[in-house]
């Protein structure tokens, strides 16, 4: 997306500062994160350290130990697993597959034994994979919890309907055990080690409630209790799959294979994992494209709606870029492969996604913090039900253990827990379906807080590459030989604007027009001139050679004006000291841009341009944009300081740019934007939000789109505490058993993990209102 277009005054070669890319200040998470059960709250706050939090996941940064942990299966363990591990200097990064129960530490060898040492102390030892091995798959849960809650069902059965006696009771304890062992060993661990620790986390407060009330002579209760709550921790993890795997399942759209071209030339079906660099693909019509490249025979129309969120097919033929997960919809193509399976743009986006989803939201942290508080209260307030109301209010002390017993169970911060990052993810995988990369929870709520959209206008407002808008033929009768005279004569220079006016023309017929020139020669500053095979001087000269050659003249001058004032490059045909043509040139307008813009407006943004080239141009490109402020002839570092003055005088601020050139100012800006990502990899790193299909009205999107999603986490979070607020009162006021309290959290959390899913079900091609 380096931006090198050409001064409007025709071959005056415009000087561009081109900057190194800068990171501006986001660091992008190294934690890799997989599906994730609700079942706790997290720590105030979690690991500080840059390893745990801000540290890239970099190849060849150090040893990797690679280990599956059974019992990691959600958040609440992550969230431990990163406190441990805070006080261990050296640690470089952390990534977790929760699906995949996979924690990879990054960090010295010598490390290793204390990484291990510490999760054996919370209860969750990890087994030790060997470099490339591949985790063992996760353990299918769903017989254990059937017979766990078959035991627990038949448990409940014989306390109700046999008859009285030792030997029966003893067979419906041992029932309860059963289930108990079936579907809360793992719980019952790791909530040993919370208390022995004096962590109070959920597994923290279900083995208390569920210890409890099996020793107070409800062991049917209990053992239903642990059944539903594991019963319900799968069926969360399920919900939550199903927004996590979101963007993953847009890999699955490449297809595995490619039938490549092989040395003796006969075509043979590959595996894309096999296919190397360079490589000539085969295309048939109807077929997915498997692998990033170069259309090098054939032109077709393909569908990149996987990709980059258009609507429409795009036309492609010889020398255009194609990405994997296309479609081709009309004919036969052969492209060369220019990057492997594994950093196609379509896995370049699902990774950077992934890592997005790891990065903690303000809402989430804000949870985090809450649950951190909220648990701990609710032990002592469970605890002050046991002791005191036996007292206060004359229960039998048995009758106070059980309340307190619901109240713990019912306060379990399972949905709150789980509403932020369900929602989160559900909003990333709508954005990136929609060809919008966030790169984080952390810009996808902050844009619904912006004030001011600056954008930069070359390859930003305006398409970055010129294009020839206008000719007009001065002779009242043109000699129809003239087009190929300017065709060929234009064709012969590499200077952009030249190539603007020769593609804009058409070729010339064979031999009279390319082959009738001679003697070219480019005079710098001026145009380019040649001579034909009758001897005439024909000339592509700009305003000052025209002047010069004393050929200008007020009518001519009138014209040319009404070009210039739009900020357009004119190039006249100069044929034998006469001006024959006039040709204007411009960098166009993105489709869509007003619109764009007008949409901002709407909804209370305000638009601004910061742009390096001349402030004609600039309020020309302004005016057709719909923008009202514009900051023309700025350096880097002047847009920096506009940035800075904006987010003063009006609020936050997000700059658009190309991720090179702009780099200043999109670290400076609050969130930085690159339009039209095209599978650039310094676009895609260089900004917290690429725009992958260079539509405008994608800005917009954003912002309603980050509204909505801040709507959904506050109805999420009310949901989740108005239902426990009412279930602890039935509770205190002896209105709730523990089957009641088990079916509201359980309720609770489905009705937050279906309200979050609801952001991924944004039709492609609309706005989030939709």
């Amino acid at each position: 997306m380096d931006k090198r277009l050409p001064s409007h005054d025709h071959h005056d070669h415009h000087r561009h500062a081109h900057h190194d890319h800068a990171d501006h200040g986001h660091g992008h998470h190294g934690h890799d994160h997989g599906t994730a059960a609700c079942c706790g709250s997290s720590p105030a706050s979690p690991c500080g350290s840059a390893a745990c939090d801000t540290s890239p996941w970099e190849a060849g940064d150090g040893p990797v130990l690679r280990l599956r942990v059974p019992a990691m299966d959600c958040g609440a363990e992550e969230a431990e697993i990163r406190r441990a591990l805070e006080p261990l200097a050296g640690i470089r990064a952390l990534r977790f597959d929760l699906g995949r129960r996979l924690l990879s530490v990054q960090a010295p060898e010598a490390l290793f034994p204390a990484v291990e040492s510490a999760l054996q102390r919370l209860g969750m030892p990890g087994e030790r994979l060997p470099d490339g091995g591949a985790p063992a798959s996760v353990e299918r849960v769903w017989p254990r919890l059937a017979g766990a809650l078959a035991a627990a069902v038949a448990a409940e059965a014989l306390a109700a309907l046999a008859p009285a006696g030792l030997p029966w009771r003893l067979v419906g304890m041992a029932l309860a055990v059963l289930a108990i062992a079936l579907a809360g060993l793992g719980t019952y661990r790791k909530g040993l080690a919370a208390l022995r620790g004096l962590r109070l986390n959920i597994n923290a407060l279900m083995t208390v409630a569920v210890t409890g009330a099996f020793v107070i002579g409800d062991w049917p209760e209990a053992a239903m209790v642990m059944a539903l709550y594991a019963i319900a921790e799968w069926i969360e993890a399920r919900a939550v799959d199903r927004a996590r795997n979101a963007v993953r399942e847009l890999l699955a759209l490449a297809p595995q294979e490619a039938e490549v071209q092989q040395a003796d030339g006969q075509w043979q079906r590959v595996a894309t994992a096999a296919v190397a660099v360079g490589a000539r693909v085969r295309l048939r019509p109807g077929e997915r494209v498997p692998l990033d490249g170069e259309i090098v025979a054939g032109q077709g129309s393909l569908n990149q709606a996987p990709i980059t969120g258009e609507s429409l097919p795009v036309d492609k033929g010889p020398g255009d870029p194609v990405y994997a997960g296309s479609i081709n919809l009309s004919s036969a193509l052969e492209l060369r492969v220019s990057a492997p399976a594994d950093d196609s743009l379509l896995a370049r986006i699902t990774h950077a996604v992934e890592q997005a989803q790891g990065a903690r939201a303000p809402t989430q942290r804000f949870v985090d913090r809450f649950a951190a508080v909220y648990t701990p209260v609710v032990f002592v307030l469970a605890l002050a039900v046991a002791v005191l109301g036996p007292w206060l209010a004359g229960w039998p002390p048995l009758d106070g253990v059980y309340r307190a017993l619901v109240l713990l169970v019912i306060a379990c911060p399972c949905a709150l827990v789980i509403s932020t990052p369900v929602t989160v993810v559900s909003a990333l995988a709508a954005a990136a379906r929609q060809g919008v990369l966030v790169k984080g929870g952390l810009f996808l709520e902050q844009a619904r807080q912006l004030r001011v959209v600056a954008l930069d206008k070359t390859g930003t407002l305006t398409e970055g590459r010129p294009r020839l808008v206008a000719q007009e033929w001065l002779a009242d009768t043109p000699d129809p030989a003239w087009v190929g005279l300017a065709q060929a004569l234009a064709a012969r220079s590499d200077h952009p604007v030249s190539q603007a006016i020769a593609g804009g023309l058409p070729a010339p017929v064979a031999g009279a027009g390319a082959a009738a020139l001679d003697a070219f020669a480019a005079e710098v500053g001026r145009g380019v001139q040649a001579r034909t095979d009758l001897g005439s001087i024909v000339r592509l000269a700009n305003h000052r050679w025209v002047e010069e050659l004393r050929l200008c003249s007020p009518a001519l001058e009138a014209r040319m004006a009404v070009h210039e004032q739009q900020g357009r490059s004119i190039s006249l045909l100069v044929i034998d000291q006469q001006v024959q043509a006039l040709f204007a040139v411009a960098d166009t307008l993105r489709p869509g841009m007003p619109e764009a813009m007008a949409e901002l407006q709407t909804l209370g943004l305000t638009p601004v341009m910061l742009t390096g080239d001349n402030s004609r141009t600039a309020q020309a490109v302004a005016a057709q944009a719909g923008v009202a402020e514009v900051r023309a002839q700025l350096l880097p570092e002047d847009k920096l300081a506009a940035i800075r003055e904006l987010q003063q005088r009006l609020g936050p601020v997000a700059m658009v740019g190309d991720g090179i050139n702009d780099a200043p100012a999109l670290a400076g800006a609050d969130i930085g934007v690159a339009m039209g990502g095209g599978g650039t990899h310094v676009a895609m790193e260089a900004a917290d939000v690429v725009v992958m299909n260079d539509n405008p009205r994608r800005l917009a999107l954003l912002v309603r789109l980050s509204r909505r999603t801040h709507a959904v986490l506050w109805q999420n979070i009310a949901l989740a505490l108005g239902i426990k607020a009412v279930f602890l009162a039935l509770a205190v006021f002896d209105h709730a058993s523990m089957w009641m309290a088990v079916f509201a959290d359980m309720g609770a959390s489905l009705l937050v993990v279906g309200n979050g899913l609801r952001l991924r079900r944004l039709p492609a091609g609309t706005s989030p209102d939709a």
